[in-house]
Parts: C-alpha cells; sequence; structure tokens
C-alpha cells in the first residue's frame, strides 16, 4: 500500500478539474480555463497525470488528451512533464496499470506537479474519468487530490441523468472537505431540447459559482479560443 506523502500545494493557483462522469468534458473545460488565464497574461501548464486510452507514436505513448493540454500550456514543456503516466488500454487507470504490471505512482504525480508548479503561475490539472477513479486497489484519484489540498472545478456535461450525477459528485466533494471552487457546464450534445430546464436546476443546487457555460462545438481543433465561454476571475480575482 503507498503512503500518501503528498507536500501540501505550494502554489495557490492550482485547480483540480473532474468530471460527473467520463466524456463530461474535461479537456474542453481545461483547455477554455488555461487559455483564459493566458489572455489574462498568466503563465499557464495544463497537467495529465494519468492518462489511459492512449496512442503509440515514435515517440512513445502520447494521450491525445494531454497534448491538448501541452498545446495550451504558455512554457515549452515535454510531454512527460504534462503527462507522467500513460497507459495504452482506454479503461479505468488502475486496470490499464495492472494489465502492463505498471504500478501508478502518486508521489511520481505529486513531484510532475510541484516542478509545474514551480515554472507557471497557474496550473490546470486534468483528472481521469470521475471523483473516485481508482488508481490502484486501495486509493483513488480524489484521495491524492484531497491529501494534497487541491481547490476542485467540477464540469457537467449536459445531457439525460447529469443533474444527479452532478448533485451526486458535489455532495462527494463536500464530505471530502475540499474547495469545490466552481463548475463548468458543457454541451455535448448538439440542441439539446431541456438544456435550459437542466441548466435552471443546477445552478439552483450547485453551490459553487458557475465558471461558464460551452456550447457544443463540432469543430473545436479549428476555434482558436476557448477563453470567452469561462469566466476565470471567478477563481483569481484581478
Amino acid at each position: 500500500m503507498q503512503h500518501l506523502n503528498i507536500p501540501e500545494n505550494i502554489i495557490n493557483h492550482t485547480w483540480f478539474v473532474t468530471g460527473t462522469d467520463t466524456d463530461a468534458g474535461k479537456t474542453i473545460a481545461v483547455r477554455a480555463l488555461l487559455q483564459s488565464f493566458s489572455a489574462r497574461h498568466y503563465r499557464v501548464a495544463g497537467y495529465k497525470p494519468v492518462a489511459s486510452g492512449s496512442q503509440l507514436t515514435e515517440d512513445g505513448l502520447r494521450n491525445q488528451d494531454a497534448l491538448i493540454l501541452q498545446q495550451y500550456s504558455s512554457e515549452d514543456l515535454e510531454y512527460n512533464q504534462i503527462n507522467p503516466v500513460t497507459f495504452l488500454h482506454p479503461t479505468s487507470p488502475h486496470i490499464a496499470s495492472r494489465l502492463v504490471s505498471q504500478p501508478i505512482s502518486l508521489s511520481l504525480l505529486s513531484s510532475g506537479l510541484a516542478s509545474l508548479q514551480q515554472k507557471s503561475d497557474v496550473v490546470v490539472v486534468e483528472g481521469a474519468g470521475g471523483w473516485f477513479t481508482p488508481v490502484d486497489e486501495h486509493y483513488s484519484l480524489s484521495d491524492w487530490v484531497i491529501a494534497g489540498q487541491l481547490p476542485v472545478v467540477m464540469v457537467v456535461g449536459i445531457k439525460l441523468g447529469c443533474i444527479n450525477h452532478a448533485l451526486l459528485t458535489q455532495q462527494a466533494l463536500i464530505t471530502a472537505g475540499v474547495n469545490f471552487s466552481g463548475w463548468i457546464a458543457n454541451s455535448v450534445q448538439p440542441g439539446y431540447p431541456h438544456y435550459d430546464d437542466y441548466m435552471s436546476t443546477l445552478k439552483r443546487r450547485i453551490t459553487a459559482p458557475l465558471l461558464g457555460e460551452i456550447p457544443y462545438l463540432p469543430y473545436l481543433s479549428s476555434l482558436p479560443s476557448l477563453a470567452q465561454y469561462i469566466d476565470s476571475s471567478l477563481l483569481l480575482p484581478e
């Protein structure tokens, strides 16, 4: 069993982004946050400590979400600085880890984060899956977040079932005692007929501030910036 000897967050300007479930839109939200902070002249870095579901390239395993975070980081960072633990198989990290007999070292995740914090004003950390995604038989990635005292931003993919998922995740964050800093609504379906009703319900029931709404964006790679969809001043005031 690993020991959670994780140093306290040395720089306040770090947020962990969790999703209500897989494909809620964490990477889109992290990109939008990075671009919003960057537009305000902060040096930013995205961090994807654990990624599963990657492609084998001539440079090694590469995860598409981590590559996006690398692209929108201010500094010229090596891939392994953005994503220190990468797995080929698109499954839960604890399963992907077991398949290749590669344990996930929580101390490695922490040292990677500390390195980025030294190089950047703002670090946005993208989780894997939802809040309770396991990293081994004993710990979830959420345990690492709690031990590191990282504030959390929740991404809600607006679709059938998201209200329940969002409220369950909120309850888990409150129970864990983390700083629930805000949430982002991400439209994952074009023209969802009940979008306004869902948003009205979520706004009433989620206690943290709404940082922004990201519309359905089918041609995401061609868009120069998503900064306009996020109010990062709610996390870091002027």
